[in-house]
């Protein structure tokens, strides 16, 4: 159909514009040479008006401009048609399911339709890609939910059956597979929120090290049991952003030293580079490693370093940093520190004046 129609209309317009640029081109060339030959008479014999052989000759002109446009017009319509019918063709298979359909770019020397068909592959392939990813996340979900509830689940069967006494232990054991499960909840969230831009930020202007120091006196004891010190090194300034998000970002990234990194110090430092705002969370090794560097904030990605002291984790932590930081109009990178460990540099836009 798509075909048929255009073809044919760039047929019947390419067919009108030859014959009606033949006649307006005849009858405007006699129009001028009879208003020449009134003011400019060549001879009083001379016929004023068309005869049959001129009506024959402009008859036949028009017909040779029609063969030749008729020709032109199918010629041109197979050049353009032919990528939009695959375009269209690949559309139908893309709405009945078949994300690998791809169509012809054709001839590249038509340029716009090229690029149409270009622009309609690269959509098709990042659709392709995101249900790929859809896939992955949901069977990852999945098997993130499964343990701690087939733990709960296990628990709560056995109490039943008398297998388990609830006393305090027990009980603390299953608060700690629900924090697990609200936890994961609240990480898939905000990274949901973020990517679909939806991720509610309550920004003012905050002195950023106070935020920073309140923190760490809540989780310093928990770092120096497990033989970390948590170093400060703060700049005191103001920056427009969330603070509790901002309070969630670092403890992500303290957390996530103190899952893979040796026990060392931790150092957290907050700084203006070039009237940015810049905070770093920086370890003593061993860092990332090389494969896991460039996806390292991609959801559901882990370190699997032998000197970790705490494996697990919901593979979620960076991605939210990557999240918050990036809702807040940030970057976040990562580079090998000066002492061999992992560098999570940050940047927050300016400061407040």
């Amino acid at each position: 159909m798509l075909k048929r129609g255009l073809s044919r209309q760039i047929l019947l317009a390419m067919s009108f514009m030859t014959v009606a640029a033949g006649v307006l081109v005849f009858f405007g060339t006699y129009l001028a040479f009879t208003i020449l030959f009134y003011f400019s008479p060549w001879s009083d014999e001379t016929d004023s008006w068309l005869t049959a052989f001129d009506f024959m000759v402009l008859s036949g002109l028009i017909l040779v401009a029609l063969v030749v446009a008729a020709f032109t017009s199918i010629r041109l319509a197979r050049r353009i048609l032919a990528p939009l019918e695959s375009l269209a063709i690949s559309a139908r298979r893309i709405k009945d399911g078949d994300l690998s359909a791809r169509a012809n770019p054709g001839d590249h020397s038509l340029g716009e339709t090229a690029l149409l068909v270009e622009d309609f592959n690269a959509m098709a392939q990042r659709l392709q890609d995101m249900a790929a990813d859809m896939t992955l996340w949901n069977a990852t979900i999945a098997h993130e939910l499964r343990t701690p509830l087939t733990i709960l689940k296990g628990r709560l069967q056995g109490m039943i059956d008398g297998l388990f006494e609830p006393d305090e232990r027990s009980l603390n054991a299953l608060v700690l597979q629900v924090d697990s499960l609200a936890r994961l909840v609240e990480d898939l969230r905000t990274v949901t929120l973020a990517d679909s831009g939806h991720l509610d930020l309550r920004i003012e202007p905050v002195r950023l090290k106070d935020e920073i120091e309140r923190l760490a006196r809540v989780i310093e004891p928990e770092l120096q049991a497990e033989g970390f010190e948590l170093r400060l090194r703060l700049a005191d300034i103001h920056v427009p952003v969330d603070a509790m998000r901002i309070r969630q970002v670092l403890l992500a990234l303290i957390t996530n030293a103190r899952r893979y990194a040796r026990r060392g110090v931790i150092e957290v430092s907050l700084k203006v580079e070039r009237d940015m705002t810049i905070l770093q969370v920086a370890d003593e090794g061993p860092g990332l490693d090389s494969d896991l560097a460039s996806s390292a904030f991609e959801p559901f990605r882990r370190g699997s370093q032998s000197g970790s002291l705490e494996k697990g984790g919901n593979g979620l932590g960076l991605s939210v940093v990557r999240a918050i930081v990036e809702a807040h109009g940030g970057k976040v990178r990562y580079a090998p520190s000066a002492k061999g460990g992992a560098l999570f540099e940050i940047s927050l836009g300016k400061p407040a004046a």
